[in-house]
């Protein structure tokens, strides 16, 4: 009986969707960031079988500016019918809410629909900086009496927020040079104008970088001397993920049908290779557990945000 009672739903989930988006409709996925960003190649690798997955055409546009707020508000504008889908990083939906003096939507305004990708911020150098270590960084910004720059791609960004953690945790002050993404800060360190950056591991590997520190639970096997922060400790923990999102008010049966095929996608073997191979860890959480963890890195945001005067003013 319970499995009849699972199908009958499928099947009516099914038939809901089919009545909101016609088979073979066009479905707008708005990423809220440049081409060529690390959302917009997770947006590229799961476009095809996505597709598939959903029965409906995807179209993939940039709509970028504003740390993601402006592509965010789009959708939040959109008719709540799942013709309309966000996929972001986190910075757009759980940190400019809060940290915008007048933001143009709330985080209530997005329905979770799925988790694709998470991975620790990293804390990196050039590997000519000197700088070896959490120590080595306090002792500096002593020295230079706050006047020690970091980079981040960003002003309210992830990597802005896991550093104002970081000095507030270590007792300094520092000084933040932000740029329009991680590419810009990477090409600033390598020219010796800012010596660190908080951002996605790969960038590591791809430019030759020192790990000084991880933002996360645990090491990363491909830099197993890098502590994490909680080790040196400090409970900071600040982990990059991108997830997908309709407008609030989109019906439950919509969303479910595209949580299921986003679950699937996830499970595809050429998803799973590509993404091993960008360096975009996969981490599938369905709409409910998304949901909850989507509440509550909102908090921690906006708490980090308030205890140490952030807010942007405008």
């Amino acid at each position: 009986m319970r499995g009849l009672a699972r199908l009958a739903a499928t099947l009516a989930a099914g038939l809901l969707f089919a009545m909101a988006i016609p088979a073979k409709a066009q479905v707008q996925m708005i990423v809220p960031w440049p081409a060529g960003g690390g959302t917009d190649i997770i947006a590229r690798l799961i476009q095809p079988v996505f597709a598939e997955e959903l029965g409906a055409q995807i179209v993939i546009r940039n709509v970028g500016g504003a740390t993601g707020t402006i592509g965010t508000a789009e959708v939040v504008r959109s008719k709540p019918d799942g013709t309309t889908l966000l996929l972001t990083s986190m910075a757009a939906v759980v940190i400019q809410p809060s940290f915008r003096a007048n933001p143009p939507y709330s985080v209530e305004q997005l329905a979770p629909v799925c988790q694709v990708a998470e991975a620790p911020a990293v804390l990196m150098t050039p590997r000519t900086s000197g700088i070896r270590d959490v120590a080595d960084i306090a002792a500096r910004a002593r020295a230079t009496q706050g006047q020690m720059p970091y980079a981040s791609g960003g002003v309210g960004g992830i990597g802005h927020l896991a550093m104002t953690g970081l000095t507030r945790a270590l007792g300094i002050e520092m000084n933040h040079v932000p740029f329009r993404g991680s590419g810009d800060s990477v090409l600033a360190m390598q020219q010796g104008t800012v010596p660190l950056l908080t951002a996605e591991a790969n960038l590591v590997q791809q430019y030759g970088l020192h790990a000084v520190a991880i933002f996360g639970e645990r090491r990363l096997p491909e830099y197993p001397d890098a502590p994490t922060l909680r080790e040196l400790g400090h409970d900071l923990v600040y982990p990059l993920w991108t997830g997908l999102f309709a407008p609030a008010g989109s019906p439950e049966a919509v969303i479910q049908r595209i949580d299921e095929a986003c679950a699937r996608t996830l499970r595809t073997p050429s998803v799973v290779q590509g993404m091993t191979r960008a360096a975009h860890p996969i981490r599938y959480l369905g709409r409910a557990e998304f949901g909850a963890y989507v509440r509550a890195e909102a908090a921690k945001y906006a708490a980090l945000i308030t205890a140490s005067g952030l807010r942007q003013a405008e």
